[in-house]
């Protein structure tokens, strides 16, 4: 592997590097990231770039995108649709969670703060592992789970009132900006559920095709799967889809709280 050379106008600092921006440049914003290399003895560090936001979109992706391709090829993070629909981009910026295709840099008001989403072991700078946090969502068991046969020539088909029941908890994408914004789940989250499972957990459970919302009740019925939540509202406060997880963790302890009356 060619060794890594600072690029000219940057500079080594006791907390990280600093890349300086172009001279010429008028309209700077000043972005501070987190970097951990596993690799590097320098970890974990905060780098400060200088970015030409005349030369650069209005949002954060855009400018971690162009601090890649111009500034600093080492940086690592992951993207794709750039639209608010994977979720790949979720990181804590300034503070919040949230993603970063969606997340304009006018809004922040000094320098624009990234770091990984917090209290998961992180791969690589703004990359954390979310193995566990996939492991929770597959836990739930989040397909259709169905006793009778299909019926002949057709689909299982629900009223229009019975749809609008998982519309929303169908809209989360899997960005874990509420499980890693709960105090509970930093805490106990290799027992705790967290949000994000839960509120999948929901979405089947009120799903009037599927025949096994008792099963899916009694395995939530555990001290720590589901009732580490606290109502501490985070969850909702971070979701980028504006879903409310909080809700839907509420209703699955009325729910089991009437089985138990």
């Amino acid at each position: 592997m060619a060794e890594f050379k600072l690029p000219a106008n940057s500079t080594v600092r006791k907390d990280g590097r600093l890349f300086k921006a172009p001279a010429e440049a008028k309209n700077v914003r000043v972005f501070r990231i987190y970097r951990y290399d596993p690799d590097s003895p320098e970890n974990p560090r905060m780098d400060t770039y200088e970015v030409d936001m005349d030369s650069c979109g209005p949002m954060v992706l855009d400018a971690l995108i162009k601090i890649k391709n111009e500034i600093d090829s080492t940086l690592t993070f992951r993207r794709s649709c750039r639209e608010g629909i994977c979720g790949s981009c979720a990181m804590n910026i300034d503070g919040r969670n949230g993603l970063a295709c969606i997340s304009a840099c006018a809004d922040v008001k000094n320098e624009v703060r990234i770091y990984p989403l917090p209290h998961l072991p992180v791969i690589k700078d703004l990359v954390p592992d979310l193995t566990a946090f996939y492991a929770q969502y597959a836990s739930i068991k989040p397909w259709l789970q169905t006793r009778t046969p299909a019926p002949p020539d057709a689909e299982r088909l629900q009223s229009k009132e019975d749809q609008l029941k998982v519309d929303r908890p169908s809209a989360c994408i899997l960005c874990a900006c509420c499980s890693t914004s709960c105090p509970s789940y930093w805490w106990n989250s290799d027992r705790y559920l967290g949000p994000a499972a839960l509120l999948a957990a929901y979405r089947w459970i009120v799903d009037s095709r599927d025949e096994a919302s008792g099963e899916r009740l009694d395995e939530l019925m555990d001290p720590f799967r589901l009732y580490r939540c606290h109502t501490i509202m985070n969850c909702t406060e971070a979701c980028p889809k504006d879903l409310n997880p909080a809700q839907a963790i509420g209703q699955i302890k009325q729910m089991l709280a009437h089985r138990e009356h």
